[in-house]
Order: C-alpha cells, then structure tokens, then sequence
C-alpha cells in the first residue's frame, strides 16, 4: 500500500509541475525603431533645396524637439506658387555612433508596416502624391511629391505611423482617419505658398 501511495503521490506532483510549467517561447517583439532625426529635402525643378529637419535626442523626455528649416531654428516654411517639389524622408537614431540610418528599414525592410502621411491644414492650397509603395503596392511615404498649387498658408503635418491598416478605407490616398496604428514621429510646419 505504501508503495502504491508514493506511485500515485509522485504521478500527482509530476503532472502539477508539467503542467504549470512555461516552456512556451516568448512571442516575439517587433520593437518601434528609435527615431531621434527626421530630414525632409524638397527639392524644386529649378532652385536649391528646401530642408526641413526635426531633430529629438530624448524622444519622449522633457526636452522639445529642435525644428530647423535650412539650417535657421524655426518651422515657417516659404514655397513658390505653382511649383512642384520632388520630396524625400530620412530618418536617423542618432543615439547611436555611428548614426543608424532608419529609413532603409522604414522604406524597405518593414515597408509594409509603415506609412507617412501629409495632413494638409483647411487654408493650404497643396496637393501631395506618393512616388514609392511596398511590394503590395500600398504607399509608403519616404518618397512623395509636393505641389504648391496657389497663395496661401497653413500648417503641414507629416507623421509617420507604424502598423497602419493602410487597406482601411482611403488610407492609400493618404487620408489617416482611419490608418490606426501607432506614431513614431511626427512634426508640423507652417507653410506659405507666396
């Protein structure tokens, strides 16, 4: 009997621990990309460049990002009427050294999971169009152009979000209202078409 009692005692405990036991695999991570500096060239058929740049080093610390337009501390943005710009997106980690360059992994890598969008504000007469897509044929964003289509002013939003729903309804027009996902990055600035 007192056999059978320990037969049975370690049968019980065996299944007790097998049973409680984690030997699942961890389900893996797909970690959001440190973005600490976003470039933005736009580039017009005859004149230098226009650079935008948002720069960040402590993401979401305390610290406000630093926005420079041609190298001048400042968000004001002057285009020329009727005007077309070739535009074109880096994004770097520079807490690493040397920088890590993100915008390959946006645009190539993980093109599918990304997707910038260009949120016009009511008084800006510009028009924007996506010149890269993904191997699904969905936009991504890193390559665009721009047009200044009339006078006028007001805020341009670009904003980069990770695992949109880019085959919501009008998300591959650009229209974000129903992308989800999450932001990575993102910065306005105030344009005048003159």
């Amino acid at each position: 009997m007192k056999k059978q009692f320990f037969i049975y005692t370690i049968l019980i405990l065996s299944l007790v621990f097998t049973g409680c036991s984690d030997d699942d695999p961890p389900a893996p991570v797909n970690e959001e990309e440190v973005i600490t500096t976003m470039t933005i060239t736009l580039t017009p058929s005859s004149g230098a460049d226009i650079v935008l740049k948002h720069v960040d080093m402590d993401a979401e610390g305390p610290d406000d990002p630093i926005v420079t337009v041609d190298g001048v501390e400042t968000n004001q943005v002057t285009l020329a009427t009727g005007t077309t710009y070739t535009g074109s997106i880096e994004l770097l980690n520079e807490t690493e050294d040397p920088a890590e360059d993100i915008t390959e992994e946006v645009a190539e890598d993980e093109a599918d999971e990304h997707q910038f969008f260009y949120v016009i504000g009511s008084e800006l007469d510009v028009t924007t169009a996506y010149t890269d897509q993904d191997e699904d044929g969905k936009p991504i964003g890193v390559e665009f152009t721009l047009t200044a289509n009339s006078i006028s002013s007001g805020d341009l939003t670009f904003i980069l979000r990770h695992e949109p729903n880019k085959s919501a309804d009008g998300v591959a027009d650009g229209d974000i209202e129903n992308a989800g996902g999450e932001t990575d990055i993102e910065e306005t600035f105030s344009i005048s078409v003159e």
